[in-house]
């Protein structure tokens, strides 16, 4: 099981991922576009991530601000696409 600090870490990061591809997990969630369990699960793959400090840096960097996509790494890379399709 993932500590806490972990989870909290990742949420933030994912979360952050999403904002930076123009989207409002907020909003996803609150439309039933991103059910909780999918949420859940989003913010666990992340977890096993294993460049966490290099998503952060990215998030940090100018290609954040005018990105469409996350990263090729980004093990939500395709659930970013398809909240941005629906």
């Amino acid at each position: 099981m993932q500590s806490r600090e972990t989870l909290k870490r990742h949420a933030s990061l994912f979360d952050d991922m999403a904002c930076a591809v123009g989207l409002d997990l907020e909003d996803e969630v609150l439309t039933g576009r991103l059910p909780i369990p999918d949420l859940d699960d989003a913010v666990l793959r992340c977890t096993g991530c294993k460049r966490p400090e290099a998503c952060a840096d990215w998030l940090k960097g100018d290609t954040a601000a005018a990105a469409e996509t996350p990263p090729k790494y980004c093990r939500n890379a395709s659930l970013f696409a398809k909240l941005k399709r629906i």
